[in-house]
């Protein structure tokens, strides 16, 4: 009996109101799923006021997305590179080109054992395909041709072999050494791929201003917990100091509904925008949008939530108490 008729889907990350509570999560090499790359996906969350997060592995640069996506929100995910040059060249170009929140990546610095690629010989990047953003960066350009006297255009390969290298390189950076990305980012600096409560603890420790609790879509480590069942610890231990978000797994409105109850303020979408991108293009990708915001909207209806910075645990019922 109680009146859902005006529902809320707005949300507040790092003290800035959004629309709608989702996410585009960082992907690589979009280029795969359609010619035009990652710009058609920025084009579409520009137009639907969802922030892009473009990945460090991207087939199109800094500046082609961020003309794409125009005046729309976006944020830069870094894969850490392991030169400082390099690292301060990749945050120059993203400010300049008013990406406005940080994402550093914790959980790829090696990337993980999956077969079916192993069995295909299947990674883009050795072939020059989503290394877009070091190919054009102009310090890993200047390292490159010094390094061994020819530009990046004049061998592909081995500009890969170099730039893989750098940003994959099998070495972890320390906690302590957030302090360099705040000191060179001046916005929001947010961790992706916690797990685990004290690792959550920590990045609060050491002043990152958002957690994103991910496993990576399940592609690094075989076995590794789901994100849904590690979101309310984590978001019981820091969730008042700090915003966290949810990634990895969401298919349908009442998945976004349920990450909200257990306390997420954001919902990172993967997969689904590249299923839709892939089948039908931009028109694909924003009808895959379109479909979870309603199925949002009408999940919320249905189970009485008005507000969705207002949902609780309250509306949870998990398996233990049926």
């Amino acid at each position: 009996m109680a009146d859902t008729s005006k529902r809320k889907l707005e949300t507040t990350l790092f003290g800035q109101k959004y629309a709608t509570p989702l996410i585009q999560a960082p992907i690589g090499v979009q280029s795969i799923f359609n010619p035009n790359g990652e710009k058609g996906i920025a084009k579409i969350c520009s137009e639907l006021g969802i922030p892009f997060t473009l990945s460090t592995a991207a087939s199109s640069t800094i500046e082609e997305v961020a003309s794409a996506g125009r005046d729309g929100p976006r944020w830069f995910q870094l894969y850490w590179p392991t030169d400082d040059d390099i690292t301060i060249s990749l945050l120059r170009r993203a400010r300049e080109n008013k990406y406005n929140v940080l994402v550093v990546t914790l959980d790829t610095w090696s990337a993980g054992w999956r077969p079916l690629d192993l069995d295909s010989g299947y990674l883009p990047l050795v072939n020059g395909v989503g290394n877009q953003i070091g190919f054009s960066d102009p310090v890993f350009r200047a390292k490159f041709k010094e390094a061994h006297g020819i530009e990046v255009e004049d061998n592909t390969a081995l500009a890969s072999r170099e730039w893989l290298k750098i940003i994959l390189s099998g070495s972890v950076q320390p906690w302590e050494r957030i302090s360099f990305l705040k000191k060179n980012w001046p916005g929001p600096v947010v961790v992706k791929g916690i797990q685990h409560v004290e690792d959550a603890k920590m990045a609060v420790k050491f002043g990152c201003d958002g957690i994103i609790v991910s496993n990576h879509g399940g592609r690094q480590l075989d076995g590794a917990v789901g994100s849904l069942r590690m979101l309310q610890p984590i978001v019981e231990a820091v969730g008042k100091q700090t915003d966290v978000l949810f990634d990895s797994g969401a298919r349908t409105g009442s998945d976004i509904l349920k990450a909200f109850c257990l306390g997420a303020k954001g919902v990172l979408i993967g997969r689904p925008t590249m299923y839709g991108y892939a089948v039908a293009g931009e028109e694909g990708a924003r009808e895959v949008f379109m479909g979870l915001l309603a199925d949002l909207d009408q999940s919320m209806g249905m189970t009485g939530v008005t507000d969705l910075q207002a949902s609780n645990t309250s509306t949870i019922v998990s398996s233990n108490e049926i």
